[in-house]
């Protein structure tokens, strides 16, 4: 025999300690009887204390309430194979790491708050692949596709503008990354999840997003940053901004049209983060999930024990019933 969840036995050790206040509950009604009338006068009222029922009595409520725990605990015995499937898309998470996602317009900064949305987003996801890739002027493939979220999210943490040594923001090569990041010759939806502020300096992110269509590879870009922009600060926390050759503070702006623009090459969707809405949210369910079919990312067979704690319960319950029918005096007969 196996149990689903063995540490409910534990409260078995509560049945001494029951035994123990039902002992001690018919000595104090004893004496409170024994308060109320002549012990004679209360044999010819109430009829003649019977112990043998109620150790009767006090053994099924004792033995019911075992027998319950017993079936809390899940118990389990015999097995079956079951066949089981997961269907899903595959989606890789391509995530902006270069200096300007350290800007200030949303906050705590642009790449904590890509973080923090992805980290929303793994909580709603349904049995989708998904993989990542992070990008600024060259891209890497963080963590190939997989259903283990957890690494995913592991890898989300090492998510810094330091990770990547060329500066830069190549929209072409993070898209380029992620398409060659699936199985194209699998029939799987495939989906990709654009997350930058748009400032695409290579500019070749268009002619990456025509190559994603002709893969039949969706991209929904998930904006990052306001329209007006901030100072992009330095990257050793000096506290101080970026400048140029003359003295002048960089400013980043996010480039909102060109983003709009590569999603619609692929028919995908464009959203913007906007401080307290759940936005990857709202692209995964009225985005990804009605643009795409899931299929059969894994199929198999799976061990299925057989639950038994029907067996116990009626068991129980009969023996309360009988525990309650039990009478404790007997009538003595004229």
């Amino acid at each position: 025999m196996m149990f689903a969840h063995l540490w409910i036995l534990h409260l078995l050790w509560v049945l001494p300690l029951v035994g123990l206040l039902l002992v001690f509950g018919y000595r104090k009604k004893k004496k409170a009887l024994d308060l109320v009338a002549d012990p004679d006068l209360l044999v010819r009222l109430a009829g003649t204390m019977c112990k043998g029922r109620i150790f009767i009595k006090a053994a099924f409520l004792i033995c019911a309430l075992g027998l319950m725990i017993i079936a809390l605990a899940g118990p389990r015995w015999g097995s079956h194979y079951q066949d089981v499937s997961q269907k899903g898309v595959d989606i890789m998470l391509l995530v902006d790491v270069s200096p300007s996602m350290l800007v200030e317009d949303i906050k705590p900064n642009r790449l904590e708050r890509a973080r923090r949305e992805v980290l929303d987003f793994l909580n709603v996801v349904q049995g989708d692949r998904i993989g990542l890739v992070a990008f600024s002027g060259l891209a890497f493939v963080q963590c190939p596709l997989t259903l283990d979220y957890g690494s995913i999210q592991m890898f989300l943490d090492e998510l810094k503008p330091d990770l990547i040594p060329v500066a830069g923001t190549d929209l072409g090569a993070a898209i380029e990354t992620g398409i060659s990041s699936f199985d194209l010759k699998a029939a799987t939806d495939k989906v990709i999840l654009l997350i930058t502020d748009g400032e695409d300096n290579e500019g070749r992110g268009f002619t990456a997003a025509e190559k994603a269509k002709e893969k039949g590879v969706k991209i929904f870009v998930f904006g990052m940053g306001d329209t007006s922009g901030g100072p992009i600060p330095e990257i050793d926390g000096g506290g101080g901004f970026r400048k140029d050759q003359n003295g002048s503070v960089i400013m980043s702006k996010m480039d909102e049209d060109s983003l709009k623009n590569i999603a619609s090459i692929t028919g995908g969707r464009y959203t913007r983060s906007v401080t307290g809405d759940l936005d990857l949210d709202i692209i995964y369910f009225d985005g990804i999930k009605s643009h795409t079919t899931a299929r059969t990312l894994r199929s198999g067979k799976i061990k299925v024990y057989e639950e038994r704690f029907s067996f116990f319960l009626p068991v129980a319950f009969l023996l309360l019933i009988l525990e309650a029918l039990i009478i404790e005096r007997e009538k003595i007969k004229n």
